[in-house]
């Protein structure tokens, strides 16, 4: 059997009003990173390492950024290399530390 792209499923397991979708999965975006640190503070707290726990928030995290991309129509792979040519970029200027945008 082979595997279904993974912005396929996200569409057929998306469930929200489609007139607010952008604004649904920004904020479900925020609300899946704020619950990835809260399994991170825990950790820092002492409740010990939970792995699996971090696994299922990233793909939480993971499944709203696929949504975000088919929302806006960019391809996942898109994003990923605009991302590297950016931070290559910044690596060749020396200027990865710091703060802005354009750097």
């Amino acid at each position: 059997m082979m595997e279904k792209p993974y912005k396929i499923f996200t569409r057929e397991t998306a469930v929200y009003p489609k007139e607010r979708e952008e604004e649904y999965l920004l904020l479900g975006l925020a609300s899946e990173v704020g619950e990835l640190l809260g399994k991170h503070k825990k950790e820092i707290r002492g409740d010990g390492k939970n792995f699996s726990a971090k696994l299922d928030e990233l793909g939480d995290v993971m499944w709203y950024i696929y949504r975000l991309c088919d929302h806006y129509d960019i391809e996942p792979n898109m994003v990923r290399y605009n991302n590297y040519v950016k931070l290559t970029q910044r690596k060749e200027r020396g200027v990865l530390k710091g703060d802005g945008d354009n750097r």
